[in-house]
């Protein structure tokens, strides 16, 4: 439960203070896009804390880092809720976001430190199934706390998880990482390794799948609020219901993970779930180019996807974490790095191809799946190499 606290931080710090954007940008004077500025930072800072704090932790340890992040992930989110200006919330959004980089980064590594590979399928199935309530809880928590205080408490709440999540570390997390198993020469050779396990092929490839698939769960979140509430209508709260359904079905896969890959490899396992989430949005291409797609036909086909996902994810990390052993955190920030490059990438995508229905954002959740289902097949071909 710690390490699945550490992992929804960050998506916590993201999705609970997006209601309160608005009233953000008027108490601090600002428009709309300085607001969503503090959004940008923050993902930066996750994209540069994990390739800097996953091998971090290769060299000094684990234990170190899960408290120093956990610690400044509080203070900053401190400063966040105190920020007398948009330029002050957004410097410390960018803090933010390099000190909760560490529970999603080191979290993983912990897990390979700590289980064989036998385990690591079923551990990882859990961690996906707990993280996967964060999209839907985190809304709805904020909007809650907006209805009674200020978005400055939002960054409290934030606050306390920080503290709350760093007495878990010190009380339940054990140092997986022992000296003798760590890296010499400090945190540049620590980071030299990043290129070392990147010049893997059986590293690299999963490592290249997840990126992709980040990139279309990135372009389904810029995406999917704007096709059900601006294109078929519905109302936030339902569009809000749609979303949350489709979290539940990723949940769901999650969990099928964990049984599934007691029978099936899990390059296998990630080679079906990336044909299975190509499948939903290719047919959902398929359908808007020629009937157009009813809403719940469009639901459907995002479902699928999105279930899929479930299967996809936990599978990917099992790959890459038991093939990158040697350096657990640089192959975690290397994971991590990429899914929230190509996320940041894939994002604007939607909107710059069009927003006249599903297709813009179905044609690049496709393209990004197909290819990161190609990179699964190679992944499984390149194990050893």
């Amino acid at each position: 439960m710690v390490l699945a606290g550490l992992s929804g931080a960050s998506p916590l710090a993201t999705d609970m203070y997006v209601p309160a954007l608005p009233d953000l940008a008027r108490s601090l004077g600002t428009d709309a896009s300085g607001a969503q500025m503090s959004l940008t930072g923050f993902l930066a800072g996750i994209i540069v804390g994990q390739l800097v704090l996953g091998p971090l932790s290769d060299a000094v340890g684990r234990r170190p880092v899960l408290m120093g992040g956990s610690v400044l992930f509080a203070v900053f989110s401190t400063v966040c809720a105190l920020a007398p200006t948009v330029e002050v919330l957004n410097a410390a959004r960018v803090g933010q976001g390099v000190t909760g980089a560490a529970g999603i980064v080191v979290s993983r590594a912990v897990v390979a430190d700590l289980f064989d590979d036998r385990e690591l399928s079923s551990v990882f199935s859990r961690l996906g199934a707990i993280t996967a309530m964060a999209p839907v809880l985190a809304p709805l928590a904020g909007g809650a706390l907006l209805l009674m205080v200020s978005w400055r408490y939002v960054f409290v709440v934030l606050a306390l998880m920080g503290v709350f999540l760093a007495l878990g570390v010190w009380r339940w997390i054990p140092e997986s990482h022992p000296p003798p198993a760590r890296l010499r020469g400090g945190l540049a050779a620590s980071l030299r390794t990043i290129g070392q396990v990147a010049g893997r092929r059986a590293i690299l490839t999963p490592v290249l799948a997840l990126a992709c698939g980040g990139a279309a769960v990135f372009a389904y979140i810029a995406g999917t609020t704007f096709v059900f509430q601006d294109i078929y209508g519905l109302s936030p709260a339902l569009s809000s219901l749609v979303y949350g359904v489709n979290a539940v079905g990723n949940m769901a896969g999650s969990l099928a993970y964990g049984r599934l890959a007691r029978r099936r490899a899990p390059e296998d396992l990630l080679v079906i779930s990336g044909v299975m989430a190509t499948t939903g949005t290719a047919a959902l291409c398929l359908i808007q180019a020629t009937t157009g797609g009813a809403m719940l036909l469009t639901w459907l086909c995002l479902l699928i996807t999105i279930s899929a996902f479930g299967l996809f994810f936990p599978a990917v990390m099992t790959v890459a974490q038991s093939r990158g052993r040697a350096a657990p955190g640089a192959t975690s920030a290397l994971l991590g790095g990429g899914q929230f490059l190509f996320g940041a990438a894939a994002s604007p995508l939607v909107g710059l191809f069009g927003t006249h229905s599903p297709a813009p954002m179905a044609a690049v959740m496709t393209s990004c799946l197909a290819l990161g289902t190609v990179a699964a097949v190679v992944a499984k071909r390149a194990h050893g190499s």
